[in-house]
């Protein structure tokens, strides 16, 4: 082998273990990634799991605020809210209870705010990030004599013993009302519309979800709606004008009918069961 072969042969031998490196320095890189990206994914999946939940909050705080009038808007942005009429109350006084559970890995600090403006209660949640996970809950309770109405905007609401005009609005939230005898306007964009109450006027709106209204009195005018869910009213024994529709769905409407009454039903949904009975 003369040699000029030999070095031709070294030269490509030389090539092929550089190439071979390279390719093994490659792989590994991949690999380390693959690695990398497989720890995240279970990191997020784990974090994202646990799901924070107020109610562990051991030690929530409390505050009172100073109401001006006698009308309170409660203006909640991601909390679920538990409002309460509350006999024992000083006048002029809103007592809030919260309780907050939260952690972001990438991201700011969590965060809950709360502040009184004028007759206006805000609260407010931050929490944002790659990886987060919050929960918040607001125990409100309101002297007697109060109208409230309250603006949520993601969280659900639970409320009782008003006597006075109770309004609530949700974009996406469950509503349920109990125990109460003034008038109702309950309107949630993507949840359920629970009422069992003695109130002489109601009116409910629900764009995606079931409603049902139980009454322990006779009421003068119910008023209710449900977009895509079905929709239930149980009434004590009496005569009621009812006027009702469905656009696909069945229709049951078992009450003692009488145009000429003055206690009015008036109920429609877009899609889903319709029932009108007497209460057992």
């Amino acid at each position: 082998m003369t040699r000029t072969t030999r070095t031709a042969r070294t030269a490509r031998t030389a090539r092929t273990a550089r190439i071979a490196g390279i390719a093994g320095s490659a792989r590994a890189v991949r690999v380390h990634a693959l690695v990398l990206a497989g720890a995240t994914v279970v990191l997020v999946a784990g974090l994202s799991a646990c799901g924070a939940s107020a109610t562990e909050d051991d030690d929530p705080d409390r505050r009172s605020f100073d109401l001006p009038g006698s009308t309170l808007t409660i203006d909640s942005d991601d909390s679920a809210l538990e409002i309460v009429a509350a006999d024992g109350n000083p006048p002029g006084k809103v007592e809030v209870t919260r309780w907050f559970q939260g952690t972001v890995a990438m991201g700011k600090d969590p965060k809950v705010t709360w502040s009184m403006d004028g007759d206006r209660l805000v609260l407010r949640e931050k929490c944002s990030g790659v990886v987060a996970d919050c929960s918040t809950k607001h125990r409100i309770e309101v002297p007697r004599g109060v109208s409230v109405e309250v603006e949520e905007k993601d969280g659900s609401v639970r409320a009782r013993g008003f006597r006075d005009a109770l309004t609530i609005r949700t974009t996406d939230g469950s509503v349920h009302v109990t125990d109460s005898t003034g008038p109702l306007e309950l309107r949630t964009g993507d949840g359920s519309v629970r009422a069992e109450v003695s109130s002489r006027t109601v009116r409910t709106h629900s764009g995606d979800g079931s409603v049902r209204l139980a009454f322990g009195a006779v009421p003068d005018l119910v008023e209710s709606r449900s977009g895509d869910g079905s929709l239930t009213i149980d009434l004590p024994r009496a005569a009621y004008r009812v006027d009702t529709e469905t656009g696909d769905g069945a229709e049951n409407v078992s009450v003692p009918r009488d145009d000429s009454s003055s206690h009015v039903v008036n109920a429609r949904t877009g899609d889903g069961k319709l029932t009108v009975r007497t209460a057992n």
